[in-house]
């Protein structure tokens, strides 16, 4: 008797819980508006379902904890850091391992170790972290995007792909300003769409023949590495290790917030091969984050993350993670929302653009609808549209690509029973998508605004009476 249960089920025991608690509507509605309307702002106390990020938000294991108890807090050469060392080489084969405080960390230290202004830094597509990080050298942050990753409704395997021709062109028509080569695994801010091998593989021999280096942003290359074995067929059935590994072989060297795909609560990484770059990344790490052996943490933080990377490797946990937002993504398209197809690995992404198209770009769709689902279900998210990716460097505003709202779902935190809620608040939402109104913003910083400007509604109030 064969059985194939479609019920999804976390592969994993609860042994600690933390209460969440609901708030009114008009709770809700004085949050939001204390909070100027941007949901950063907003007290975690004050939110039913967080899914503003996946970034250190997940739950760590019991072995996890158990590590964090043998943590090592010597100032230099600390037992953790070593262990920390071995776990990210075994699945990187990169020689140099520099512990960071999280992913922005080491993307400083490699773009102001290696970026001068007016360079050009391509990329399949840069977060907004990264991108902060290249502009702030004074060089343009190019995003070379697969042309299908601009169609939110098309389906393809690998929307998280570099354009290949694109590359091929800047690096002929430019590459004396072009220090490095990025790709972002998977591609965060395209829809959470994974990169295929194939690709990976192929702009890896561009870069070589150009003479650049390559540089991989792996904050989740373990969900990238089981898309390529769902996926890319001359990877069916290999362990996901055996993917990341493989992965790793075709670049010179990586960044990663182990907040991500190493399963810790705050972390990261710079690696590489070089060893001239390497010293000269650990004289920067030095003057801000620490010393070369525990970079900006703790000890106990180095133990987590040496086991969070292997857990975030394994087979079963992989399986309902996807699975988990895909299944999300199924009731959502069978009720017509729009959204980023086929669904992310960490995240769903909803199109804003196309399911407000009465509210104008720069009245900034996406942030009006991640009000909305927070005043109408206390459910917390992130745009991803043209208040994160409006502002320009010098000071002009121009409508995103997309507009998109992000759901990011952390690791081993919520069950199926919290995901048919969010599909209810989703649903209900959508029905009554004609009464949102768009924002305007009223205050704001020169850089990274989306996390603390203030917006207001446009026409006096955010949902229609």
């Amino acid at each position: 008797m064969t059985f194939n249960p479609t019920t999804i089920i976390e592969p994993f025991r609860i042994k600690s819980v933390e209460p969440i608690r609901h708030r009114s509507r008009e709770q809700r509605e004085a949050a939001l508006a204390a909070a100027h309307h941007n949901l950063f702002l907003i007290r975690a106390n004050d939110v039913l379902i967080d899914l503003l990020t996946d970034s250190g938000t997940g739950a760590m294991s019991s072995a996890q904890w158990s590590a964090m108890m043998r943590g090592d807090e010597s100032y230099a050469g600390a037992d953790s850091f070593y262990r920390f060392e071995a776990s990210v080489q075994s699945i990187t084969g990169l020689r140099h391992v520099i512990p960071t405080h999280q992913g922005r960390a080491a993307e400083r230290i490699l773009f102001t170790t290696m970026v001068q202004p007016g360079d050009i830094v391509p990329n399949n597509t840069h977060f907004d972290t990264t991108r902060a990080n290249v502009e702030a050298r004074g060089a343009t942050a190019l995003d070379l995007p697969t042309p299908d990753a601009r169609h939110p409704s098309t389906i393809h395997p690998f929307k998280g792909n570099m354009d290949l021709e694109a590359l091929e062109r800047i690096l002929a028509t430019e590459g004396d300003r072009i220090p490095l080569v990025m790709m972002t695994v998977t591609n965060n801010s395209g829809g959470g769409q994974p990169v295929s091998l194939e690709n990976l593989r192929a702009v890896r021999r561009l870069c070589l023949a150009a003479g650049k280096p390559l540089f991989l942003d792996a904050c989740r290359f373990a969900e990238n590495a089981w898309f390529i074995r769902e996926r890319e067929a001359a990877w069916s059935g290999v362990p996901p290790k055996t993917i990341a590994q493989a992965m790793f072989a075709e670049v010179d060297g990586a960044t990663m917030s182990a907040k991500k795909d190493g399963m810790a609560n705050i972390g990261g990484f710079l690696a590489m091969n070089d060893d001239d770059l390497a010293r000269r990344c650990r004289d920067n790490l030095v003057l801000t984050e620490g010393f070369p052996t525990y970079g900006g943490l703790a000890g106990y933080d180095l133990e987590a993350i040496a086991v969070g990377l292997d857990e975030a490797l394994d087979e079963d946990y992989l399986r309902y993670r996807i699975r988990s937002v895909a299944y999300l993504g199924d009731r959502l398209k069978s009720a017509g929302i729009p959204m980023v197809e086929p669904p992310g690995g960490h995240a769903l992404y909803i199109d804003a653009a196309a399911m407000l198209p009465h509210i104008p770009a720069l009245e900034y769709p996406a942030w009006a609808l991640s009000c909305v689902l927070y005043l109408v279900g206390g459910v917390r998210s992130v745009e991803i549209g043209s208040v994160m990716f409006g502002q320009q460097p010098d000071g002009t505003e121009r409508p995103a690509a997309m507009e998109l709202v992000r759901l990011a779902f952390p690791r081993r935190v919520y069950t199926q029973s919290h995901v048919d809620y969010l599909a209810e608040v989703l649903l209900h939402v959508h029905e009554r998508r004609d009464t949102i109104r768009g924002l305007r913003i009223t205050e704001q910083p020169p850089a990274l605004r989306h996390f603390t400007a203030h917006l207001a509604p446009a026409h006096g109030t955010l949902l229609a009476p």
